[in-house]
């Protein structure tokens, strides 16, 4: 049973690690390419070193492999010790980066050199102690970055005890093969996974951090902090960019227009700071739901506008039209005061939602806009809360059923 679990949380262990790597690839792709490269380097790194660890030799500590992993070791601890550092926020600048690298290079260089004149027993054991001295300078720094206020630390030391704790467990593993001790590898594991998690949780936070920096340097004054979307008027000049690029290679434009009909009795009810959250988790589930071509902005007070180029048949907008009312349409648990930690109200949304095919490409980007807000509002009149342009008889009906399109 023991051996069964062990092997479960190694594999998980290793799913985490390609969980990471994906992540890393996109983060690379959207132009955070340190954190990218960094979060890969530490995935790849501290994999190497459990495969390394778990695969040894067949015979029992070999002189070979007693070499190898004292290498593996020093590389990937002075290595991850560098990283775990960066996340910490120690290396700001180029300056802190070089001591660094040129501190952690000096001391694998002395216990390199101190291993020609050791045996290959004595020069693992040299390795591993050093590696535990630089995973206890790591917590030390973590310890005093947390002491100091910083919550995420926190997190670091959580993450590099486990680290630590995989270190240990992995080393008695390979000072006696002759026996399984798959107990001491389902901690191992454990603490491996923890490890892998928690860096995963945490570079996420940071790139999250970054993706929302990007966007504000991108729109500047133009970007709205309660949705973390474009402003209204950084919404026109995107309406007016698509509709320029409409009528220089005409395509089918698609257009969603969303109206949240409830916000004003929200904040009659419980004041602004309940509206905020509300247009905030709204917001929120939109970026997540909306493919990646398809640009958004705010409309008016209460409502989003989806823009979708090439837009070649009506299902693909309809489709998306229904998942997004589906998806804001779903309660949500609002805090009504201004404290976070009290209880929420169960809320949901009642949206309207206009769906428009624009062709013609004389067609102001503006009208087209104006001319969804009007239906999104005419929508909240239908049992479906939906409302579709019908061009063949040129009024706004309410949107029928998928399949009669």
């Amino acid at each position: 049973m023991v051996e069964k679990i062990a092997i479960g949380l190694w594999g998980c262990f290793f799913g985490v690690v390609v969980v990471i790597l994906t992540g890393s690839v996109f983060a690379y792709a959207r132009s955070l390419r340190r954190i990218g490269f960094n979060a890969a380097l530490s995935a790849l790194a501290s994999a190497l070193y459990v495969a390394a660890y778990l695969g040894g030799l067949p015979k029992a500590y070999e002189q070979s492999e007693a070499v190898f992993l004292a290498w593996v070791t020093l590389a990937v601890s002075a290595l991850l010790t560098y990283l775990l550092f960066a996340v910490l926020g120690v290396l700001k600048s180029a300056a802190m980066r070089k001591r660094a690298a040129v501190l952690l290079g000096a001391i694998l260089l002395v216990v390199l050199w101190l291993g020609w004149l050791l045996s290959a027993r004595a020069l693992f054991i040299l390795s591993v102690a050093t590696a535990c001295l630089l995973g206890l300078v790591a917590l030390a720094g973590a310890l005093q970055k947390a002491w100091k206020g910083d919550r995420l630390a926190w997190a670091m030391v959580f993450a590099i005890s486990c680290m630590l704790v995989t270190l240990v467990g992995l080393n008695l593993i390979a000072l006696d093969r002759s026996q399984s001790m798959w107990s001491l590898q389902a901690v191992s594991a454990l603490a491996a996974t923890s490890y892998m998690s928690i860096m995963a949780a945490v570079l996420w936070s940071r790139y999250a951090y970054l993706i929302e920096l990007h966007k504000l340097m991108a729109y500047g004054p133009s970007y709205d902090p309660v949705t973390r979307m474009r402003s209204h008027q950084e919404t026109g000049h995107m309406v007016g960019a698509v509709f320029k690029s409409f009528r220089d290679k005409p395509q089918p434009l698609g257009i969603v227009t969303l109206t949240i009909a409830n916000l004003y009795s929200l904040e009659q009810l419980y004041g602004a700071h309940a509206v905020n959250h509300a247009l905030f988790i709204c917001a929120a589930r939109l970026r997540r739901t909306v493919p990646g071509h398809v640009e958004m902005g705010r409309l008016g007070k209460e409502g989003f506008v989806l823009v979708m180029p090439h837009c070649k048949e009506s299902a693909s907008l309809i489709d998306l039209a229904r998942v997004v009312q589906a998806r804001l349409r779903r309660p949500v648990s609002l805090n009504t005061s201004r404290e976070l930690e009290t209880p929420g109200t169960l809320w949901a949304a009642d949206v309207g939602v206009g769906v428009l095919m624009v062709s013609n490409p004389d067609v102001r980007g503006s009208d087209a806009i104006a001319m969804g807000y009007r239906m999104s509002h005419t929508a909240l009149s239908y049992a479906s809360r939906m409302a579709w342009f019908d061009h063949s008889s040129g009024e706004t009906v309410e949107l029928p059923d998928a399949r009669l399109l």
